[in-house]
């Protein structure tokens, strides 16, 4: 084979890209979210596969619950990289990350709430509707103890549901009524069916666009979501989040984490010496092993270009992912910031201001959107409205 005939432009595959530069835009970026709220004093559960505790979420986790067996365990930390470790590490740092990692350039809305973390998936892969229901229950049974706001659910149950006393509803139900947010993703199937815990009326259900890594939203375009009704008749899904491109950690001490430490940097300085760089980070092994020689040539530059494109690199330490799994928990940390402003909204209210504040996007169905795309900022500002009336009331 031939070598190359000069150092090649390594490229990452989200839009925009530019070889040498980091131009994916973080997620407050994408949401032009309010930079002054954080939300400081307002505490998330996330139910989810599985976590881990990623240094972007800095000791601010309260908990952490397995409810994966009939005795729930609390209080055990999550740091073993399984495989669905990451679901969880993604919805969690994505919400309330601070960007530790990335110097603060990859945090999240609400990067200073509180967390608690609880695990539904078994040890060997299993996610249950019984284990996501008691979850919820765990969480009905310590509202008090740990004054939790805001419950994220990217998860979905078995089977479509609309029955009114199924299990799962009456937990959202009951959690709502009892001044709890309940934010559940409505699935990436492209089907007119939604699941519990998406199709219950009381949960906010956030489905996904496609924002191509820009802020002209004559570029955006739909994205590959579920869409139908609650079990009331009521279009689910309720609002719109970006659901692609958005920038998460890699999970550690795991595979891709490996790669990724060698290959990231090929991101970012494009022209250097690539077999010494990979000589000193001692990888010349993969060369070796896959190629059988010594020296990079085309089609070795081509295989590296694949992995950085199939672990959908940012850099040596992020990752862009998608889903309504991922637009859910944004929605989330927009909620924790209007918490913060105002901690005496009701669930009802926080669903009445982002349904009024978001922007339906012309390019798509009525059905798919609900009432469009949320706007982070207005919704912020009139949580702050809102708190100012009822101050003049008293």
């Amino acid at each position: 084979m031939k070598k190359a005939k000069s150092m090649p432009v390594f490229t990452a595959n989200y839009p925009a890209a530019v070889p040498g530069k980091i131009t994916l835009m973080s997620t407050p970026e994408r949401m032009q979210a309010l930079p002054e709220y954080t939300g400081k004093g307002v505490v998330m559960a996330f139910v989810d596969s599985g976590f881990y505790e990623h240094p972007d979420l800095d000791k601010r986790v309260i908990t952490y619950i397995d409810a994966t067996t009939e005795r729930i365990k609390e209080g055990k930390r999550f740091n073993k990289s399984a495989p669905y470790s990451w679901h969880g590490q993604m919805t969690s740092v994505i919400a309330a990350g601070n960007g530790k990692i990335s110097g603060g350039a990859y945090r999240g809305i609400a990067s200073n709430a509180e967390l608690i973390l609880i695990k539904v998936m078994t040890e060997d892969f299993q996610l249950k509707e019984a284990d996501i229901l008691r979850g919820l229950r765990w969480i009905l049974g310590n509202l008090t103890r740990y004054k939790i706001d805001i419950v994220n659910l990217s998860v979905g149950g078995d089977f479509v549901s609309n029955d009114p006393d199924h299990p799962i509803h009456r937990a959202i139900r009951d959690l709502t009524s009892a001044g709890v947010v309940v934010v559940a993703a409505t699935g990436n199937h492209d089907k007119g069916r939604v699941f519990p815990p998406a199709s219950t009326p009381e949960a906010i259900t956030v489905g996904g666009y496609n924002d191509h890594n820009t802020l002209d939203r004559t570029q955006w375009t739909g994205f590959h979501n579920n869409w139908g009704h609650d079990y009331h008749g009521n279009q689910k899904p309720d609002i719109l989040a970006p659901a692609i491109w958005i920038a998460s950690p890699i999970l550690p001490n795991t595979e891709v984490d490996k790669e990724a430490r060698w290959l990231g940097p090929l991101l970012q300085k494009p022209n250097q010496n690539i077999l010494r760089e990979l000589v000193t980070l001692g990888r010349t092994e993969f060369l070796k092993r896959r190629f059988e020689k010594e020296h990079p040539d085309e089609d070795v530059y081509a295989a590296m270009q694949e992995k950085i494109h199939a672990h959908k690199l940012i850099n040596a330490h992020y990752q862009h992912v998608d889903g309504t799994s991922v637009a859910a928990p944004i929605v989330s940390s927009i909620i924790a910031q209007m918490l913060e402003v105002n901690p005496q909204l009701k669930p009802e209210q926080i669903r009445t201001i982002l349904t009024k504040t978001a922007t339906p996007l012309e390019q798509l169905p009525k059905e798919k959107q609900g009432s469009g795309a949320i706007n982070a900022a207005e919704a912020v500002r009139s949580a702050l409205r809102l708190k100012g009336k009822d101050k003049g009331k008293k």
